[in-house]
């Protein structure tokens, strides 16, 4: 291959323009040389640094799509062919259908543009499916699939796999097949599963026959038997979506919905738990996992083989077990003993299985936590719920306590352990009055977690002690460290003074601080009248390009200011451009938390431009739930009320602010919610696949949570319709 025009012919392009992941593509062309240079590191770095910028995490941009040709002029002159095969492959993967109408696609998306430019490089692709190396074949087979022309690859891969040997390829050729013509492979697929054919086209051939919908019969629990463990079978493939088989195969099975695909895959799970493979059993506990994290009925149809691979004579497969266990809850029990034996041990291996104990055993988990918390940072956050904002879910525990309170001694700033804590003192309220003394001791140390926890835990013969010291605290020392000792102190003993000097002083010297000052300041109501001023300084200009933080900050001012003044006049504004501010992304929380504020606004503000602004949220299922309450407190002759319970079921059973959807519903009340809705409630609370609750908490957890909430808005929902039906 000839460099020198090659070049010429990128140099002329207007690299610094085009954007990729990382803003300006100038360093693509220094990418383009190293890759045709003669040293392999400075190759294989180039091609790294390349799938980071214009294929990073399989996103495309605009100089992925310039990039297109001279990544296949490259591949064509031999340079890296394989290589650059799959990265065509991936941009074609990262891109969109575009219109196809012989136009230049020009003002067409990046995406519609990337998928185009491979396109155009079909005769390279289609060309190397041929070659003589196979590395290359598989690669151009994988990339001529991923630009979906299914017309002009399909003749030419089913000629391939005609005469293809080598199994990697014939299976990547299967694949690409299945993934062009679903339909039009199934025959092909079903002959391959069987026993005759190597094991790398049989797997590809069982996730093909899944993926067309074909029902999971004897041949195909066999087959997938035989085949475990899968994965090894999988890892030169360059599919990233079923690079573990029998999970893929799980997760397909169950989002089908019916009880025969939920038995097949129990049945399934079950024999290859039983498995006498170490790797095997860890692919089968993998795929329960995801089962459990998916399925509602996953953990008690699992939980019997689960437990006889963690309990039975296999040990040696306990430790990849123990997540699975830590998902059945309750139904692991019987494994209790065998927790408790390696959480007495020492090191990662006891923390991991302390952790799964305090899901299954709380009391049984505190004693042994007691022995050594500070080096049970797993287990701690176990207790603690799983994740910051989470209920500590250890009950109190007089040995845990002891071990605490010596921990308190010595504990230094860093790390998770100081708040999980302080947590787990708080939620135990005054059963952890013993730790005032240590509490006390800590407070200089950590002056903005203790003084929280020293309210919480303080008994009536120690307040005044706690009090004079928050007293001190909050006249000293940094302006966050005098807020919370001041905001302590008022929880404590209802004193106002010091407070409203660590608002004041928060609002004029720590931009940072501004929410929790308003949030404060808020709290204290008409007492706060002398901080209004400050806090209408404290508002973001109107025309300010706001962050996430700042915009929530103007939101707990409005407030505020509606909570000590009464007047709506600056709250209602504010709110309302909040909640049409559409040039910032990912401002779902804050739109939440915006129409929560509205809700308390009461009717006085429905005369404003807040309920237009509300309304026009309803067209957006997220924001769903916190508009209708808000219009429900400030408006409730503008919501049609029928519409509004379809709505917020949607954004539920899509697993859009379900919690939030639901608390809505049973505030519209009975006559809104209508016998379907009702139906649709039950379903949604007694279905079989879980929610997909985003947040952080586990899937698992975040979807029990709403489930029961489904069920309670069931009852009183069903509950006030019957009353309704009787008093008529």
């Amino acid at each position: 291959m000839d460099l020198v025009p090659f070049f010429d012919d990128v140099d002329a392009q207007p690299w610094a323009v085009y954007q990729h992941a990382y803003g300006s593509a100038a360093d693509v062309p220094d990418c383009l040389r190293a890759l045709a240079g003669d040293d392999k590191d400075e190759a294989d770095e180039a091609l790294g640094e390349l799938y980071a910028s214009i294929l990073h995490q399989g996103s495309v941009y605009e100089a992925s799509a310039k990039a297109v040709p001279f990544l296949a002029r490259l591949a064509a002159g031999g340079i890296r062919t394989a290589d650059l095969l799959a990265l065509l492959g991936g941009i074609a993967e990262g891109g969109t259908e575009f219109d196809d109408d012989g136009g230049d696609g020009v003002g067409e998306s990046d995406e519609a543009a990337c998928r185009r430019a491979v396109v155009a490089q079909l005769p390279l692709l289609l060309d190397s499916a041929a070659s003589d190396v196979p590395d290359v074949r598989q690669c151009a087979v994988w990339a001529a699939a991923m630009t979906g022309a299914a017309g002009r690859v399909l003749p030419v891969l089913r000629e391939r796999a005609a005469v293809e040997e080598v199994p990697l390829v014939r299976a990547e050729l299967l694949s690409a097949l299945a993934h062009l013509d679903p339909a039009g492979t199934v025959a092909a697929a079903t002959e391959a599963i069987g026993p005759d054919h190597p094991g790398e086209l049989r797997i590809a051939a069982l996730l093909a026959c899944v993926d067309a919908g074909l029902p999971w019969d004897r041949s195909h629990h066999g087959a997938m038997l035989s085949l475990l463990p899968a994965d090894g079978l999988v890892t030169e493939r360059l599919d990233q979506y079923r690079g573990e088989p029998l999970h893929h195969i799980t997760e397909s099975l169950l989002l089908r919905d019916t009880d025969e695909d939920r038995d097949a895959v129990f049945a399934l799970l079950g024999a290859a738990l039983d498995s006498e493979s170490p790797e095997a059993c860890g692919e089968a506990v993998g795929a329960a996992e995801a089962a459990c994290q998916l399925s509602r009925s996953a953990s008690h149809r699992l939980a019997a083989p689960l437990l006889a691979l963690a309990t039975g004579p296999r040990a040696a497969h306990v430790p990849a077990v123990l997540p699975a266990l830590k998902l059945l809850g309750a139904r692991a029990a019987p494994a209790t003993a065998m927790l408790a034996g390696l959480a007495a041990g020492e090191g990662d291996p006891a923390d991991r299985a302390l952790e799964v104990l305090v899901a299954v055993d709380p009391e049984r988990a505190a004693p042994l936590l007691a022995r050594n918390p500070a080096e049970r940072p797993r287990a701690l956050g176990a207790a603690c719920g799983g994740s910051f904002g989470a209920a500590p879910v250890l009950p109190y525990d007089p040995e845990l306590l002891a071990s605490l309170r010596q921990w308190l001694g010595t504990l230094e700033p860093g790390g998770n352990g100081p708040f999980r804590l302080a947590a787990l003192l708080e939620s135990w309220g005054a059963d952890a009055a013993g730790a005032v003394p240590e509490l006390c001791a800590a407070l200089p140390g950590f002056p903005q977690l203790v003084p929280k926890v020293l309210v919480a835990v303080c008994p009536p013969e120690r307040r005044e002690d706690v009090a004079e010291l928050l007293r001190t605290a909050a006249r000293s020392g940094p302006v966050e460290d005098r807020f919370e000792a001041a905001r302590a102190l008022h929880a404590l003993t209802g004193e106002d003074a010091p407070l409203l000097t660590a608002v004041a002083d928060r609002l004029a010297e720590d931009r940072n601080g501004i929410r929790e000052a308003a949030v404060a300041a808020a709290g204290l109501g008409p007492a706060a009248a002398g901080l209004v001023p400050a806090l209408r300084a404290a508002f973001n200009a109107p025309d300010a390009h706001r962050n996430i933080p700042e915009m929530q900050a103007d939101i707990d001012i409005a407030a505020a200011l509606h909570r000590i003044t009464g007047d709506l006049t600056e709250a209602v504004p504010v709110l309302a451009g909040v909640l049409t501010d559409t040039e910032m992304t990912w401002t779902r929380w804050a739109f939440v938390h915006a129409t929560r504020i509205a809700a308390g606004l009461g009717p006085g503000a429905a005369g404003g431009p807040l309920v237009p602004v509300l309304e026009a949220l309803l067209a957006d299922p997220e924001q769903v739930p916190g508009a209708v309450l808000a219009l429900l407190a400030i408006a409730p002759g503008r919501l049609d009320a029928h519409r509004a319970a379809g709505l917020l079921l949607d954004a539920a059973e899509c697993g859009t602010a379900p919690a939030e959807a639901l608390e809505a519903l049973v505030a519209l009340g009975p006559e809104a919610v209508g016998e379907d809705a009702r139906a649709r409630l039950a379903r949604l609370a007694e279905q079989d696949l879980r929610l997909r609750v985003s947040g952080t908490l586990s899937a698992v957890t975040a979807d029990e949570r709403v489930r029961e909430q489904a069920r309670a808005a069931v009852r009183v929902l069903g509950d006030a319709a019957a009353g309704s039906v009787t008093t008529g």
